[in-house]
């Protein structure tokens, strides 16, 4: 079945830089466009990023534009999103999702002094 499993959440300081994975598995990865999700305490899910299967096409949010940067790896099937000049609204529980409507459990990313 199809897995998903972020990692590289943490405390960070404004300003800071993290990056997070999602390891996917259970279904040809290299096909598939991939995306990453966030959700605030309180707030709605929303999308952060999407890169299509070959990596060719990549959207942003408006705002995480020129801050945060997503990529794949086709070979160990993994994405990625370094995340930069992080803000303390950016804290939230960070999700990869597949346009199969699979979710990943999240990883809590938290931006504060």
């Amino acid at each position: 079945q199809v897995q998903l499993v972020e990692s590289g959440g943490g405390l960070v300081q404004p300003g800071g830089s993290l990056t997070l994975s999602c390891a996917a598995s259970g279904f040809t990865f290299r096909n598939y466009a991939m995306n990453w999700f966030r959700q605030a305490p309180g707030k709605e899910r929303e999308f952060v990023a999407r890169i299509t299967a070959g990596g060719s096409n990549i959207r942003y949010a408006d705002s995480v534009k020129g801050r945060f940067t997503v990529s794949r790896d086709n070979v160990n099937n993994t994405i990625y999103l370094q995340m930069n000049s992080l803000k303390p609204e950016d804290t939230a529980v960070y999700y990869c999702n597949t346009d199969m409507g699979n979710w990943g459990k999240g990883t809590l990313v938290t931006v504060s002094s």
